[in-house]
């Protein structure tokens, strides 16, 4: 996607999240560039509807709302599994297929879904897939820029390691045999699509 890019100044930037782990480890990639992250939930800031259907949509939805409420820069990521012979799913659906009647959320469950639905389409099917985090930096103008990082690998059936989450356990990256899950965190943060979204914003931006 063309884009033309923006530096992005030092100072606050408002995470439009209120998950306090992504938070914190935002702060941690963007703090050494003199950015002063601060979270959606400290500003007491909605958490909008994602309604979009691709992840740069999505991504985009949730810091436009923020940059807009805030009156300052905002940063929102999108990420999810897209599973090849799955047409791309869960893909933008990634957290919907673990959601239970009770408003949780199952990830074993999910992952049995996406194992039941590769079964179904016999013992030759191709478990490629792909780990996607798109990022979304809006300015209260509404100038929006967008920085994507994959990590390609296969899926493995049972669920392996019990140090990840979400889809990790079943996911093993090219070049690995262990799945994500097995890895120690900072073996998995060099190889994740987070990081590498991370890189291409810094790079972008920030560099």
């Amino acid at each position: 996607m063309s884009q033309a890019l923006r530096r992005l100044a030092p100072g606050k930037l408002v995470i439009a999240s209120h998950n306090q782990g992504k938070v914190r480890e935002i702060r941690d990639l963007l703090g050494p560039y003199g950015m002063e992250p601060v979270s959606a939930a400290e500003l007491d800031l909605p958490e909008p509807e994602e309604t979009g259907t691709s992840f740069f949509a999505n991504a985009e939805l949730k810091a436009r709302s923020a940059a807009d409420l805030s009156g300052l820069v905002a940063l929102a990521d999108d990420s999810g599994l897209c599973v090849e012979a799955l047409g791309g799913d869960p893909g933008v659906y990634t957290a919907n297929w673990a959601e239970t009647a009770d408003g949780t959320r199952d990830w074993l469950m999910a992952m049995e879904k996406v194992e039941a639905k590769l079964q179904a389409l016999g013992p030759d099917v191709s478990r490629a897939a792909h780990f996607v985090c798109t990022l979304a930096l809006a300015w209260p103008d509404g100038h929006v820029n967008w920085f994507e990082g994959r990590v390609e690998g296969t899926l493995t059936w049972p669920p392996r390691g019990t140090l990840g989450f979400g889809y990790d356990p079943v996911f093993v990256p090219l070049g690995e045999t262990r799945s994500f899950a097995e890895l120690d965190p900072a073996e998995k943060k060099q190889l994740s699509h987070r990081t590498r979204a991370f890189e291409a914003l810094v790079a972008g931006v920030l560099s």
